[in-house]
């Protein structure tokens, strides 16, 4: 871990990092010495002592240069340790220079970029934010970030300036004797170290940054998305701008292909795979941070920010305590005095001007939806949004500059979106943030409002969707994405605390939303009939209370010095959620145990009504899917993606019913508060959700089987698609946190009548295997793939696969997905279950209706013998 303690300016804002959104990478350690122009004949100017410093080496000592060792990369100048020495300022920065006055002086000579660095801004810590400007076809997208931020500084050693990484995770006030301790166990990184080619006006040192940006160290550049280094050959500085508070370089930069082609893959889950010869133009942004840093605000589990993380050594506690600050933006009211006032600087998206001008009005409504949130936390017109200025306007404007927040738009087949920020580690201030838009999320926006409402709204139907309704799906993707840019985690719990008739109702729709909140990945109201009367508008989500309810919580001001002094308040705000279920917020620790702490959901207070309802919905859907698919002259792509995504929405709604089974309701509660976190769910509602499987997941879905529909996209695959549905809600009810939780509330159960896993295993294989207790068996081929897909998912029970070298690590997914523990009675119950369909199936096959019946079960009962001797 890396760890860093700084001084005592920020003892009463204590420190920060660490972040839920995990922008944080490994630092590798690495000095990097390039050289930078040849050395002349002139005589040299006469150095300025070096400042005093605390971490400088004793009086005659020099830092080593990087380079001038065998094997140096071409550019490197050629030497032992030794620093050149510094040249007259004319004879480096000459007539021919372009200079650019700001935070530094940056000039530009030919193709070598020079940073005059005044001496007051040595050791100021700066932000450093790396994205893509250009990049080849199917290597990213322009706009995007490519690196995590990092603080960094510059650092003066004699006749060398280096460049240095900081870290906050760990901490320590400086008046504290464990500082030192802290100290000396993060040391400050060096990226890269440069001669000082001269000096300026008040001893400001000039080094030559040019390798800096043109052939940029892993630790500065995009890290490990390309295997190999820079190409110098082919890399040059683009463009420097230099302002008061950020310098901004762009360069192209050139990686050759990897040895082999075998790229590596980056950090974002949209980053493909390089393999081949790349050309990026790179634009950094170095952002000097806040002087006077925001007071942070401690985090809450019970609220949904996102955090920032470090353990603080210097804290009175006899433990190493770690200390979580909400990430989000300095609001300050213009007229403190005043219930309601503007901020002294609001929260300000700019409109990308690549985005289709059609869809600017809608993009700028989404960002302004959180007004009214504002609003309830104090602040009027806190969010604004502004259209990006000309050319004539600001020549010198670009979204890549990180002193800018814009709503980007991708020329991307990916149906995503996403809303990151950058912030400051000591404090969690958000300073800047743009979020991704690509261009195909509205394809999948089209998908989700066609397969859950498409029975209410006829322009669902249509293809292309009118601008009015693609606009006001954009919107809602828009609203959701800046709700993240505000510091706000996903609420999927906030479905699960309306009443579930209450969706269904026009009045209460209209008031509070179909969810509490736009966070909740509740898309649109699937459980809305057409008799409902509701409002086609009120189908798509909206800011609701659990949105104005955290920006209240996170964003109201409060007449304190300290964030410690913060919580009375705080504590006191977050235990409304006692009687307000809907300001809750998802468990912290829950792991899959809570049914309503899931996506995609709506009314799932009650999963078995809601699912229902939805199912009613699918089954009015299926017979739109042509009239809105084909068109004349067109293939029947679409009408094969709309039918699988249909099949999708079906699986989904079933899998939240599945949930309940094991679960429990759950509020995440702080000492003081009254009750327990967790209630396991009662018995009967458990087995309430086995009953609606078998009858509506475990029974073939004729209604899906239109020859119709078929005969056009497909010769063969429907029973492929309908198998994949059931066994992945099949595999949903056997995971095995589910199954050794039904085993811990038996235990647990103090005489109440629990549902016991031998009660549900035996009623899901009743379901699955019904059919044995018919006078005529006989099994049709959509519940003969379901009876072996059972088969083979208890076998894995029984005999679970090693975990693949993909697999390492843990967090949330890699407990979701662990096996069962070897001492559990999850195996012993499965080969009960086992002993007793074999029973079954042997007393049904002389009553086997035709002969690939008879096969088919004589085949289970070769499978099970496998399974339970397999030593045999």
């Amino acid at each position: 871990m890396h760890a860093v303690a700084r001084n005592s300016t920020f003892r009463a804002l204590t420190h920060t990092f660490g972040d839920t959104m995990r922008l944080t990478a490994s630092l590798t350690t690495l000095a990097l010495g390039l050289a930078a122009a040849g050395c002349s004949s002139a005589a040299p100017t006469t150095a300025p002592a070096p400042q005093a410093s605390p971490d400088a080496p004793n009086e005659g000592q020099r830092p080593a240069r990087a380079g001038g060792t065998p094997g140096a990369r071409p550019g490197q100048r050629p030497g032992g340790q030794g620093e050149s020495s510094p040249r007259p300022y004319d004879q480096v920065i000459t007539a021919d220079a372009q200079t650019s006055e700001g935070l530094f002086k940056t000039h530009r000579i030919g193709t070598k970029l020079f940073f005059e660095i005044p001496a007051a801004e040595l050791g100021s810590e700066l932000l450093v934010v790396t994205r893509a400007k250009r990049v080849p076809v199917n290597m990213g997208y322009g706009g995007q970030q490519f690196a995590p931020t990092r603080v960094v500084k510059w650092e003066r050693r004699g006749n060398r300036v280096l460049f240095r990484s900081v870290s906050y995770e760990i901490v320590a006030d400086s008046s504290n004797p464990i500082y030192q301790a802290v100290r000396n166990s993060n040391n400050d990184i060096v990226i890269a170290g440069f001669n000082v080619e001269s000096y300026g006006a008040d001893s400001a040192p000039v080094i030559d940054v040019t390798r800096l940006y043109a052939t940029p160290p892993r630790e500065f550049g995009p890290g490990n998305r390309f295997r190999t280094r820079p190409d110098a050959d082919r890399s040059y500085v683009e463009r420097v701008l230099s302002f008061p508070r950020n310098v901004d370089v762009e360069a192209t930069v050139t990686y050759p292909a990897p040895t082999g082609g075998a790229g590596q893959q980056g950090g974002s889950p949209f980053a493909p795979r390089v393999t081949t010869t790349a050309t990026v133009v790179l634009h950094w942004s170095m952002v000097k941070l806040p002087e006077r840093p925001m007071m942070p605000r401690l985090a809450d589990k019970r609220i949904g920010f996102f955090s920032i993380d470090q353990v603080d050594y210097g804290r009175p506690e006899q433990r190493a305590e770690e200390r979580r600050y909400i990430v989000r933006w300095r609001l300050e009211k213009q007229d403190p005095s005043a219930a309601i006032s503007e901020p002294i600087k609001p929260i300000e998206y700019y409109v990308d001007p690549a985005t289709p001008d059609w869809l600017k009005p809608w993009i700028r409504s989404g960002i302004e939806a959180w007004q009214p949130a504002f609003e309830a936390a104090g602040f009027r017109r806190a969010i604004v949004a502004k259209d990006a200025p000309s050319p004539e306007e600001d020549p010198d404007w670009a979204p890549e500059d990180a002193r800018y927040s814009v709503v980007r738009w991708l020329p991307s087949t990916i149906e995503n979106a996403q809303g990151p920020n950058v912030h400051d580690p000591r404090t969690g201030e958000i300073l800047e943030s743009d979020i991704y838009m690509y261009h195909n999320i509205m394809n999948l926006q089209r998908t989700w409002y066609f397969t859950q409402v498409g029975h209410l709204d006829p322009r669902a139907s249509m293809w292309p969707f009118p601008d009015s309704l693609m606009g006001k799906l954009v919107e809602f993707v828009v609203a959701h994405e800046v709700g993240h840019t505000l510091g706000y985690q996903h609420d999927q719990k906030g479905s699960s605390t309306y009443p579930t008739d209450s969706v269904r109702s026009r009045t209460w729709v209209e008031r509070m939303g179909h969810a509490p909140s736009i966070m909740d990945y509740s898309r649109f109201n699937y459980t809305a009939q057409p008799e409902d009367g509701i409002a086609i508008d009120h189908l798509i989500p909206r800011i609701g209370p659990w949105d104005i309810y955290t920006t209240r919580w996170g964003y109201s001001p409060i007449d304190a010095d300290t964030p410690d002094e913060e919580w009375a308040t705080l504590d006191q705000w977050s235990r409304e959620q006692d009687s307000i279920p809907w300001f809750r917020f998802s468990m912290s620790d829950s792991w899959g145990a809570d049914p309503g702490d899931h996506t995609e959901a709506v009314g799932d207070a009650d999963p078995v009504k809601a699912s229902g309802w939805g199912i009613k919905s699918i089954k009015q859907i299926v017979p739109l899917l042509i009239p809105a698919t084909v068109h004349e002259g067109k293939d029947y792509e679409d009408l094969s993606q709309m039918y699988g995504r249909l099949i999708g929405q079906w699986r989904n709604e079933l899998r939240h019913v599945a949930i309940k089974i094991g679960g429990a309701d759950a509020q995440e509660k702080y000492a003081g508060q009254d009750g327990i976190r967790y209630k396991p769910w009662p018995r009967e509602r458990q087995r309430e959700a086995v009953t609606f499987l078998n009858q509506n997941a475990f029974t073939t879905p004729s209604f899906f089987l239109t020859e119709d529909i078929l005969r056009r996209i497909e010769v063969e695959g429907a029973l492929a698609r309908i198998n994949a549905a059931q066994r992945s809600v099949l595999n949903t009810v056997f995971n095995n946190r589910r199954l050794e939780r039904l085993i811990e509330f038996e235990a647990l159960s103090n005489g109440s009548r629990p549902y016991r896993l031998t009660e549900m295993l035996s009623d899901v294989r009743g379901g699955i295997w019904s059919e044995l207790g018919e006078t005529r068996v006989a099994i049709d081929p959509f519940r003969r793939e379901l009876q072996r897909s059972y088969l083979t998912l208890v076998g894995v029970k029984l005999d679970p696969p090693e975990p693949s070298s993909g697999q390492g690590g843990g967090g949330r997914f890699a407990r979701l997905a662990a096996p069962a523990r070897a001492t559990s009675d999850v195996q012993a119950a499965f080969k009960s279950e086992l002993r007793a369909l074999d029973g079954n199936i042997r007393r049904a096959l002389p009553n086997a209706a035709d002969r690939i019946t008879r096969a088919h079960l004589e085949d289970a009962r070769d499978q099970i013998r496998d399974m339970l001797e397999p030593k045999r």
